[in-house]
């Protein structure tokens, strides 16, 4: 059976230097027709106003759609996104990330701190090792997220909450949150003892082979957390942020009885994630002055309205 892995991927921007020979002046000059080089200029569509309004003239950031495929890896087959689906991922988004943030921590931190530029793509990214790429993230500025035409939520033709509601979970809130929280550790670091909670059993490139399940047996909210500290740290923010309190009450208790692979037992693997939810609140608490809990759940009731 194949098995597909998320993969939430930090990317290098790279710079791609193209140059031309044996081409005349007037080919030269038909450059400007180019996409991205003064060709490409469009009439504002509703979306665009609804864009402006909601997300450029409150928080400054800007959602590329229009297809552009020097924005993507030129080795993967992906296609723009369905324009329909561009509205509701960000109202999605707007509601159950930006807004509780807003709410807690007010308009000045989050605009300071959130991404300038998402750029979407409609399909998935899929890596030769069997992972899918779920988003890009370049130096806490930029971020492109993979799969739009995919988006169902509560409300619109052919949503199934048993399939649909763990892809908008998984496939655009995790991801937001995943690196939300790189920007935040990244401005003021989180505990030094959130790196010895479980420190022999990060799995580092062998995570694509671990199901989150069995992860969670070793104290890990997912697989890809088992990759690396920084890694096990925000994930443990975007799962406890989407879950809820209760949600991430019942992912602990879900854990079953015996031992890992690794040899950790049960009650182990609850204390370690007992022991990072411990850390991930004082970091909010004393990094940021805010009580998690209640962010928490001002993400969990916004995200229970789309699924």
């Amino acid at each position: 059976m194949r098995k597909i892995i998320v993969n939430i991927i930090i990317a290098v921007s790279v710079v791609t230097v193209v140059s031309s020979c044996g081409k005349d002046k007037d080919d030269l000059n038909a450059a400007d027709d180019l996409l991205g080089l003064g060709g490409d200029t469009w009439e504002r569509t509703p979306i665009d106003n609804w864009l402006y309004d909601s997300l450029v003239r409150p928080h400054n950031i800007q959602v590329k759609y229009k297809w552009d495929q020097s924005e993507f890896d030129v080795s993967k087959t992906l296609v723009p996104p369905d324009e329909s689906k561009i509205i509701p991922v960000w109202s999605m988004l707007r509601q159950a990330w930006i807004q509780p943030y807003v709410d807690v921590l007010g308009l000045p931190f989050f605009n300071k701190y959130s991404p300038k530029l998402f750029v979407l793509s409609g399909d998935f990214s899929y890596n030769a090792n069997g992972s899918i790429t779920l988003g890009t993230a370049e130096g806490g500025r930029k971020i492109v997220l993979y799969g739009a035409n995919h988006f169902l939520v509560r409300g619109m033709t052919g949503y199934t909450a048993s399939r649909d509601s763990s892809f908008v979970k998984q496939f655009f809130l995790q991801t937001i949150h995943h690196e939300f929280g790189h920007i935040l550790h990244q401005t003021i670091m989180y505990p030094i003892e959130f790196k010895r909670v479980n420190p022999g059993l990060f799995s580092g490139n062998n995570w694509i082979n671990i199901t989150d399940a069995n992860a969670r047996r070793d104290g890990f909210v997912t697989a890809y957390a088992s990759s690396g500290y920084d890694d096990d740290f925000v994930e443990t923010i975007a799962i406890m942020l989407i879950e809820g309190r209760a949600g991430f009450d019942a992912l602990i208790n879900r854990i079953p009885a015996g031992t890992s692979g690794n040899g950790t037992t049960q009650a182990q693997a609850q204390t370690y994630l007992r022991q990072k939810e411990a850390l991930v609140v004082s970091y909010f608490r004393q990094a940021w002055n805010i009580d998690f809990y209640t962010l928490q759940a001002r993400c969990r009731t916004a995200l229970e309205r789309f699924i």
